[in-house]
C-alpha cells in the first residue's frame, strides 16, 4: 500500500477521533466553537454569485503575507470575490482586523475555517463553494484536498511554496506519492531558490521563483495613539524585544533580563510570545523566577518596577516593533527553525537570532551579509549582545539601517505573483483556465 493511500485510509476510520480533537482544541481556546461545523465542511456563508477564489492560508504568518496580494486582486479585478481559508484562531482574527480596515472590499472577501482533510468533509466543501481556482500559500499539502480539486476541475495553484529541508527529507521518502499529489498543481510558484530546487529535486521542473510574498507585505499596522501611550508609560528607560517566542525560551530570555538588568538596572524587556494563549503560564513562570511581569492581556500597565511586559494579545505586533530598536527573533534559541525577521527589518530593527534558523535560512544569510543581524548562541550570549547595543547606539542605528534596505530591496513580488495567476482571475475577454496536469518524473 502506498504511502497516499494509506493516509487516506487512516483518515477516513479516524473520523471520530478528528471530532474529539476539535472538541477538545475548543475547550483549550484552540478552535472557535461558534464556527465548529466549518471544519467539517459546513458552509456558515452563502456562495457569492460572482467568480470566485478560493485562497487557502494555514496560519497567521501565511495569512499576513497573502493580504495585500488579495488586496491587489479585488482592486485589480471588480468583478472577483475571494474566499479565504485558514485553521486557526488568530489567523480568523487577523483576517477580521484586514476587513474591518478595508471596508470597501469587506463584502467581496469571506473567511471560513478550512475543513479537515477527510473526504467527505473537503467534498461538502467544495460542492458548496465551487472555487473557479484554489490558492494555496506554502507548502501546506492536504491529499484528499489535492484529489478532490482534481475531481472537481478547480485549477489549483501554489503560491510562495516553503519547503523545509526536514519536509524534503520526509517527502522525498515518499516521492511517488508527492509527484502525484504535487502533480495535479497547474502552477508551482516558490518563494525562494532553495524550495524551486528541492522541488525539482522531487521531480517537479515547472518552478516559478516570482520572490517571498513575506518579503513585500506592507509595514505590521499599529495605533498611532496607542503607541504614543506606550512610549509615555516606557519613558527613557533602556528596552528590548523578544518577539514571536515559543516555549523554552522564555526562560532563557528571563536569564538574560537579569544579566542586562545587572548593568543596565532599568532596563525593560517585551516578550510576544507567538501564542498569545499561553500568556499566563508564562507569566507565572516569570513570577517564580522573581521578575516583575506586567501582563497586556489582562490591562495591566507598566510601571517603573515592571521588568518584563509580556504582550499576549493578538495583532499587535506592528505596534511592539515600532516601540524598540532591538529585536530577538523568536524560535531560534530552540530547535524550531525560526520565525520571519522580515517584519521586524521592516520596522528599522536591529535583529538578534540564535543558532536555529533553518526555516529561514536564505533570508537570514542575506542580513547576515549586510550586517543587519546579530548571532547568538545562548542566554550569556543574548545578555551580552543586547547590553553591547544599549551601550553603542551607532552600532544599533547601523544594523537597524541595513535591515530596513534590505526589506526595501525585497519589493515587488506581489507584482509578478499577480501576473502570473492573471489568467486565474475574473477577466470578462478571458475563459477560464482549465485545470492542468504537470508532467512529472523519477528523477
Amino acid at each position: 500500500m502506498t504511502a497516499l493511500r494509506l493516509y487516506r485510509l487512516l483518515v477516513f476510520l479516524a473520523g471520530p477521533i478528528l471530532r474529539l480533537s476539535l472538541s477538545r482544541r475548543a475547550q483549550k481556546g484552540r478552535e472557535d466553537r461558534a464556527r465548529m461545523r466549518e471544519r467539517l465542511g459546513h458552509a456558515s456563508l452563502k456562495r457569492p454569485d460572482a467568480p470566485l477564489i478560493w485562497v487557502h492560508a494555514a496560519s497567521v504568518g501565511e495569512t499576513i503575507s497573502v493580504l495585500p496580494l488579495i488586496g491587489d486582486i479585488l482592486e485589480s479585478r471588480p468583478a472577483q470575490t475571494i474566499l479565504l481559508t485558514t485553521g486557526t484562531v488568530t489567523s480568523a482574527a487577523t483576517v477580521a482586523k484586514f476587513q474591518a480596515r478595508h471596508n470597501d472590499i469587506r463584502g467581496r472577501l469571506r473567511h471560513q475555517y478550512a475543513p479537515l482533510d477527510r473526504r467527505n468533509w473537503v467534498s461538502r466543501f467544495l460542492d458548496h463553494w465551487n472555487p473557479d481556482a484554489a490558492f494555496w500559500v506554502e507548502s501546506e499539502i492536504w491529499p484528499n484536498m489535492v484529489l478532490a480539486c482534481e475531481r472537481h476541475r478547480i485549477p489549483l495553484i501554489m503560491i510562495n511554496g516553503r519547503l523545509s529541508p526536514r519536509s524534503f527529507h520526509r517527502w522525498r521518502r515518499m516521492r511517488r506519492s508527492v509527484q502525484r499529489l504535487l502533480g495535479r498543481f497547474s502552477l508551482l510558484m516558490a518563494q525562494d531558490n532553495m524550495t524551486a530546487e528541492r522541488l525539482r529535486a522531487l521531480g517537479l521542473d515547472d518552478v516559478h521563483t516570482p520572490g517571498n510574498l513575506k518579503l513585500d507585505a506592507p509595514p505590521l499596522p499599529h495605533e498611532e495613539e496607542v503607541l504614543q501611550v506606550l512610549k509615555n508609560d516606557i519613558g527613557a528607560r533602556p528596552v528590548w524585544l523578544a518577539a514571536s517566542t515559543h516555549a523554552g525560551e522564555e526562560s532563557q530570555i528571563a536569564e538574560a533580563h537579569k544579566m542586562i538588568a545587572a548593568a543596565h538596572p532599568n532596563a525593560l524587556t517585551l516578550i510576544a510570545p507567538r501564542h498569545p494563549n499561553r500568556g499566563a503560564t508564562i507569566a507565572a513562570d516569570l513570577r517564580k523566577a522573581g521578575l516583575k511581569v506586567a501582563q497586556r492581556s489582562t490591562g495591566d500597565k507598566v510601571t517603573d518596577e515592571t521588568q518584563i511586559y509580556l504582550l499576549d494579545t493578538l495583532g499587535e505586533l506592528g505596534l511592539f516593533y515600532r516601540l524598540v530598536d532591538i529585536v530577538l527573533m523568536g524560535g531560534t534559541l530552540i530547535p524550531h527553525g525560526g520565525q520571519n525577521p522580515i517584519e521586524a527589518a521592516r520596522l528599522d530593527c536591529a535583529i538578534l537570532h540564535g543558532p536555529h534558523i533553518e526555516n529561514f535560512q536564505e533570508m537570514f544569510d542575506a542580513l547576515t551579509a549586510r550586517q543587519a543581524v546579530a548571532a547568538i548562541s545562548d542566554a550569556a550570549t543574548l545578555a551580552s549582545q543586547v547590553k553591547a547595543l544599549f551601550e553603542n547606539p551607532a552600532q544599533t542605528e547601523q544594523m537597524a539601517d541595513a535591515a530596513s534596505a534590505y526589506a526595501d530591496a525585497m519589493s515587488g513580488t506581489r507584482g509578478r505573483v499577480l501576473e502570473l495567476i492573471a489568467p486565474y482571475l475574473s477577466d470578462p475577454d478571458t475563459p477560464p483556465v482549465p485545470p492542468r496536469v504537470l508532467e512529472t518524473h523519477d528523477g
